[in-house]
């Protein structure tokens, strides 16, 4: 894996985390449960993108 592509991929884990947190920091601070609940979908979503991210460098690192 090149630096540019660990360098994106370092970009990318970094803004799933930042959704994730904005998710969660939202979901407090709401009462409207139709948001809340399309908020906790998007944050699982991104949690799964993030996994896979992960997963990835995981394996390029193990090869």
């Amino acid at each position: 894996m090149t630096e540019k592509e660990l360098l994106y991929f370092e970009d990318a884990i970094g803004h799933e985390k930042n959704l994730i947190s904005i998710c969660e920091e939202s979901i407090n601070m709401l009462e409207d449960g139709e948001v809340i609940s399309f908020l906790e979908s998007e944050k699982e979503r991104h949690n799964v993108l993030l996994n896979k991210l992960m997963n990835v460098l995981e394996d390029k690192a193990n090869e």
